[in-house]
């Protein structure tokens, strides 16, 4: 059975409009998912990446463009400047490890926080916040306690994992020794997991 590591980070723009199409390739090819939320500046420092407020202008305003119009081709309402944008992505991150660890639905957990980031205005770095979501999603916050402080130390470590298997923005899908950067591979992914690539 094929496995796909996903890696992401909880303040991605293009994580949050990939949506659930990758959880959806993965269930058509019965492939197994490994949610990993990673320290995107750390990526960004150690892998030759430009954090988006140090790109050239031009580059900022092609992104925009690019975020509205992916925003409106997947139907995704979309906050282009949010209020909480960026803030300290741990503990959502922790969040998200600890609920991997509790056999919750990871997937519907980090779309549920980057919706909230880039569509509800809403402070993803606010325990109490992050617990409503928890809510909102089904997961009960007594099964992932256990498994927070473990979670916490593990982010970093998942950031290292990343970078050593050359991983270097988000969202990024690595299956067998094939990698996919960006919401726009999905459909090479598919294709590699049907055998056509």
């Amino acid at each position: 059975m094929a496995h796909i590591d996903y890696y992401f980070t909880v303040l991605s723009p293009f994580a949050y409009l990939a949506s659930d199409r990758m959880e959806k390739v993965a269930k058509q090819h019965g492939a197994s998912v490994a949610y990993k939320p990673v320290d995107i500046m750390a990526l960004f420092s150690n892998m030759g990446g430009t954090p988006p407020a140090q790109r050239h202008d031009s580059r900022k305003d092609y992104r925009m463009q690019e975020l509205q119009r992916l925003s409106k081709l997947n139907d995704m309402p979309m906050n282009f400047q949010p209020a909480h944008w960026p803030v300290n992505q741990q503990p959502a991150s922790a969040m998200i490890l600890a609920a991997e660890k509790a056999g919750a639905d990871t997937g519907a957990l980090s779309r549920a926080i980057m919706k909230a980031v880039w569509a509800d205005e809403r402070d993803i770095s606010d325990g109490a916040t992050l617990n409503v979501i928890l809510s909102e999603t089904g997961i009960d916050r007594a099964a992932v306690e256990p498994h927070l402080e473990e979670a916490n130390a593990a982010f970093d470590l998942v950031t290292k994992e990343a970078m050593e298997c050359g991983v270097f923005g988000a969202p990024f899908y690595c299956v067998d020794d094939q990698r996919f950067w960006g919401q726009d591979r999905i459909t090479h992914l598919d294709a590699y997991l049907a055998g056509k690539l």
